[in-house]
């Protein structure tokens, strides 16, 4: 009994970690449990969350891709139009925030894709998005303004195989920090 009242008053002391009670089971003692609820903890609090930018502030995603957010939306320029920002509001009536939801806008230049789109509507704080694609996912990273803007902007870059067909990009998913789906658009 006494071990059972030890490892629920560690578990509540642990900020953050999930309310669990158990027992102690024969031949088990309460620091092997113990460990694996101090493990768990751990890796939920080393979850990235995303970058927090300023407005106006460009962030380069590779040479000549660089993006920037303001309240009214993202901006981005690709190494092929560095003179030509574009521009995907989130303003505009056509993102509905309260609703979990990405985009994708998709250049190619030089063998390369320039990855970007709009995340936003999820549960929990965004962590990571994995874009899938016919060679394999690729892994990109996210950018949010300061606050809780209900938005955010994920980008990446990959290589454009010689053999790749107009399929080749695929789902789009962006996981919280507990590894679930924060929003997703499927493939197209």
């Amino acid at each position: 009994m006494h071990r059972y009242v030890a490892v629920a008053a560690l578990t509540t002391l642990l900020a953050g970690a999930p309310t669990m009670s158990y027992a102690v089971s024969r031949g088990e003692t309460a620091t092997q449990r113990t460990s694996a609820a101090v493990a768990t903890t751990a890796a939920v609090k080393k979850a990235p969350t995303p970058r927090i930018v300023e407005p106006g502030e460009r962030v380069v995603g590779a040479p000549g891709f660089e993006l920037w957010l303001t309240a009214e939306g993202k901006h981005w320029v690709e190494p092929d139009m560095p003179d030509f920002p574009q521009f995907r509001s989130v303003v505009d009536g056509n993102v509905d925030l309260s609703q979990p939801g990405v985009s994708m806008q998709a250049g190619g230049y030089e063998g390369r894709y320039y990855l970007s789109g709009l995340y936003y509507g999820g549960r929990g704080t965004a962590s990571r998005v994995v874009i899938e694609t016919d060679a394999g996912p690729v892994r990109g990273k996210l950018i949010e303004l300061a606050g809780k803007p209900g938005w955010g902007v994920w980008y990446a870059t990959t290589a454009i195989p010689a053999d790749a067909d107009e399929n080749f990009l695929g789902a789009v998913t962006v996981y919280d920090t507990r590894g679930r789906v924060y929003a997703q658009l499927p493939r197209f």
